[in-house]
């Protein structure tokens, strides 16, 4: 049986849904819950972008709440990046293309609204995946 090539729209449609799936178990595994909305876009031919809806945990809610944005940004941010290998790995796997930077927001007075971007080595080009780029520092 001779396999037929996939169209890269739909290749591309299945790596999102790929991506959107990793990202919400990612989420549940740090934070104890999932988003309840995830969608994953290519952004040109080298970028992906992951938009996360209603990721606040009931504590974060409360802080919030409480007018601590920044330091609730200042504390997820921390999170993403001591997880960097957990966000860059199913990628990285998905898309069979390295991560070269990777950036990830939250808007704590939208319910938690992230993002979480990834740019990848141009087809055909290589370099060190940011995962090797980790420094003790950023943990």
């Amino acid at each position: 049986m001779t396999e037929t090539p996939q169209s890269p729209r739909t290749s591309h449609l299945e790596v999102s849904l790929e991506i959107s799936n990793a990202m919400v178990r990612l989420y549940k595994e740090q934070f104890g819950r999932g988003p309840t909305r995830a969608r994953t876009h290519w952004v040109g031919p080298d970028a992906i972008a992951c938009l996360l809806e209603d990721t606040l945990t009931p504590a974060e809610r409360n802080l919030a709440k409480m007018g601590q944005h920044q330091r609730l940004r200042d504390m997820r941010l921390f999170f993403q990046y001591a997880s960097l290998r957990g966000f860059c790995e199913p990628v990285e796997q998905a898309t069979g293309r390295k991560v070269r930077s990777f950036h990830s927001s939250v808007d704590t007075k939208v319910d938690g609204l992230s993002v979480e971007m990834f740019t990848l080595y141009p087809e055909g080009e290589d370099g060190p995946s940011r995962i090797e780029l980790a420094s003790d520092d950023e943990f």
